[in-house]
């Protein structure tokens, strides 16, 4: 079977969320979910994320995500295709999930807040003028 480019791009679209749709999303709209390993969590995280590991999902989503919610899965950046089999998890689990593409590396490479295990608050790096149009 073949679909056509349009059907298979707007496909893609619905599927895929990118890291400044996420921040400017409205508080309480989504949960975050930071798919990574635990030393990575701690080394630096979407503020307000959940934190399961995609091996985890199966057993701990219901747990921790309520039922209907819009889900939106990442991983470390576009080498990593972490976020995309933890977005096929919750999909079979039948949650709305989104996978934020361009990861934390994105995320930090906008300027955006991090949370670390030794900050208190968050933690902001300069945004990279080569990867965004977003200003302090």
């Amino acid at each position: 079977m073949s679909i056509s480019a349009a059907d298979y791009f707007r496909a893609k679209l619905q599927c895929e969320i990118d890291v400044m749709e996420v921040a400017e999303s409205q508080p309480g709209s989504l949960v975050v979910v930071d798919t990574r390993r635990q030393s990575s969590w701690d080394h630096g995280h979407i503020p307000d994320a959940v934190h399961i590991p995609t091996v985890d999902i199966p057993a701990l989503a219901q747990e921790l995500i309520p039922v209907g919610s819009q889900v939106v899965v990442y991983s470390w950046g576009p080498g990593c295709n972490g976020s995309t089999f933890a977005a096929l998890a919750f999909a079979e689990l039948g949650y709305s999930v989104r996978e934020m593409i361009g990861g934390i590396e994105y995320w930090i490479r906008n300027g955006l807040p991090l949370a670390t295990a030794t900050a208190k608050g968050t933690v902001q790096s300069k945004p990279d003028s080569l990867v965004t149009a977003h200003t302090s």
